[in-house]
């Protein structure tokens, strides 16, 4: 027995959520997006990201096959990590939520940053 479980979905939004779901996948997904970064890089464009959640989350995406990483055998070692082809498909059903966020955007946060009476 390998010592993984199985993992089933009620429906596809559940499947959905669960590849994309944490504070950074979807950010680094949208990174990614724009082609392929090495580790640093995603550190640097995810202001507030630590080292070890960004490692967790990148293999969590490998796993989901959304993310390749891509080891070249060069000295130093580079790691570049990718969209997958799925991953794209992901970037597509992503774009409508970040137009919505962006319409909305200043809306939530007058929402939000307004003190109770």
């Amino acid at each position: 027995m390998s010592g993984r479980r199985c993992q089933t979905f009620v429906g596809g939004l559940d499947a959905a959520i669960d590849v994309v779901g944490g504070k950074w996948k979807v950010l680094i997904l949208w990174t990614l997006s724009s082609g392929p970064k090495r580790f640093g890089e995603l550190k640097r464009s995810l202001d507030g990201v630590s080292e070890k959640m960004l490692i967790q989350h990148l293999r969590e995406l490998e796993r989901d096959e959304v993310v390749n990483r891509e080891v070249h055998n060069v000295v130093p070692p580079k790691v570049e990590y990718s969209l997958t082809a799925i991953g794209t498909t992901l970037i597509d059903a992503l774009r409508p939520l970040g137009d919505w966020g962006c319409e909305h955007k200043t809306r939530l946060e007058d929402i939000r940053n307004t003190i109770p009476a």
